[in-house]
């Protein structure tokens, strides 16, 4: 039986939950050391412009604390602007009216107060929403590098991202392919706008 050691992410790249779908089983890290400008409170989305980055700010308390410990900020009305960078990025998507329902919540309530947490929600209404039904469980301590066969905690990295053998971003439909071509590997919601139901087949 395969087991896949991941990283929390928020709204994460369609490799990440192709771990998800191809694995018997899925760890989710919850005791390992905050590192910013990671999947852990990022999604990359593709705009008109190119590539961009939404990110969840966290409170500032000690970025020594594990990411279990870490708090939502408030900070910026990021919510709303988040969402609205959806809208206006995907608003012309062939699924974006289908699906925003299911995902406004995530845009305008405040009822998560980990980041954790609120991960972890969006994980599980994205695997209803792409029909998928991974087994998830939680790490009970921090698993050491290298000791997990599977252990995608570091490359599933939007800045060093490390060699995935199994993962080879097949191209599909997306709005702003036009001018700036496929671009592989963004937040699978990009993939759920685009795609629909269809998206199993692209995991």
């Amino acid at each position: 039986m395969s087991t896949a050691l991941l990283s929390t992410t928020y709204f994460g790249p369609v490799q990440w939950y192709q771990k998800l779908h191809r694995y018997d089983s899925v760890l989710i890290e919850q005791h390992e050391t905050f590192r910013k400008q990671t999947y852990r409170n990022r999604c990359v989305i593709a705009t008109t412009q190119g590539l961009q980055a939404l990110t969840v700010p966290v409170s500032k308390l000690d970025f020594s604390s594990h990411i279990s410990q870490m708090m939502i900020s408030d900070h910026g009305n990021w919510r709303r602007l988040h969402w609205q960078a959806l809208q206006t990025a995907y608003g012309d998507s062939p699924f974006f009216e289908y699906y925003e329902d299911d995902l406004r919540p995530f845009f305008t309530n405040n009822d998560w107060l980990r980041l954790i947490d609120f991960n972890a929600a969006i994980c599980q209404k994205m695997c209803e929403l792409l029909d998928i039904a991974p087994q998830i469980a939680k790490t009970t301590h921090f698993i050491e590098p290298q000791t997990s066969p599977n252990d995608f905690r570091e490359t599933i990295n939007p800045k060093h991202p490390a060699v995935d053998a199994d993962f080879i971003p097949r191209p599909y439909y997306q709005v702003f392919a036009s001018r700036h071509g496929f671009l592989p590997n963004l937040s699978i919601l990009d993939l759920l706008f685009n795609m629909g139901p269809e998206s199993i087949f692209y995991l």
